[in-house]
């Protein structure tokens, strides 16, 4: 694990932006085809405003998301609304969209669908993912039903999980995928979360989902 620790998050985001459309162009440059991976919520929401106006060959740059909540894209907990108005805007609009939801009432329907949307895109060039305070990535929460698949060394692209503590299923790259990156990132912020980062270099990836993802990762942090 690197960890890059800044004075403050404005300087991160942009620091970190800056760093992603650099992996994004210099793999443009080497590769016909480039995928990235992208976190939900809102603490990214200001790295994807910078990166949505870098002059790239978006047109061969693939974007899908590092999880998604099952819900579509008009209801006010999806990942995919944030995503099209945050960062597939401006220049990025050209980009191709990979989705983690299709209108099925049950993930699993049709999730073998959605996973062959993934691992065309495979392996993926540049990933940037977030974390709780709780140690989870992407939608791989500790105690989750699905969870030990979703970390399995021979897991497929994608992983249902649910839980009581979350309000719908999820799908979500696997730890395979995400680790796989060229370039993995990781995004925190506030000293919570720092906390959860040094415990859960202590412990395994069924308590500490991160801990699958570190020996791989870049860290940014920010107080």
């Amino acid at each position: 694990m690197t960890l890059h620790e800044y004075p403050d998050r404005e300087l991160m985001m942009f620091a970190l932006a800056d760093r992603l459309a650099g992996e994004i162009a210099d793999f443009l440059r080497r590769e016909e085809q480039v995928s990235l991976a992208v976190p939900g919520g809102t603490t990214p929401g200001p790295v994807f405003d910078v990166i949505a106006g870098v002059d790239l060959d978006w047109a061969r740059t693939s974007i899908m998301l590092t999880d998604e909540r099952w819900v579509p894209d008009s209801h006010p907990r999806s990942n995919t609304a944030l995503v099209r108005r945050r960062l597939l805007t401006g220049r990025a609009a050209a980009a191709r969209y990979i989705p983690l939801w299709a209108p099925a009432e049950r993930p699993e329907d049709v999730l073998a669908t959605l996973s062959e949307g993934v691992a065309a895109a495979l392996p993926l060039s540049v990933a940037l993912v977030g974390m709780g305070a709780d140690m989870h990535v992407a939608s791989l929460f500790p105690g989750a039903e699905g969870l030990a698949w979703a970390l399995a060394a021979d897991a497929p692209p994608l992983a249902v999980l649910r839980g009581p503590d979350l309000a719908e299923p999820r799908v979500s790259l696997t730890a395979r995928v995400l680790r796989g990156a060229v370039r993995l990132h990781i995004l925190i912020t506030g000293a919570d979360k720092r906390a959860a980062l040094d415990r859960a270099r202590g412990l395994g990836a069924e308590e500490a989902p991160v801990r699958a993802l570190l020996d791989a990762a870049t860290v940014h942090w920010a107080e």
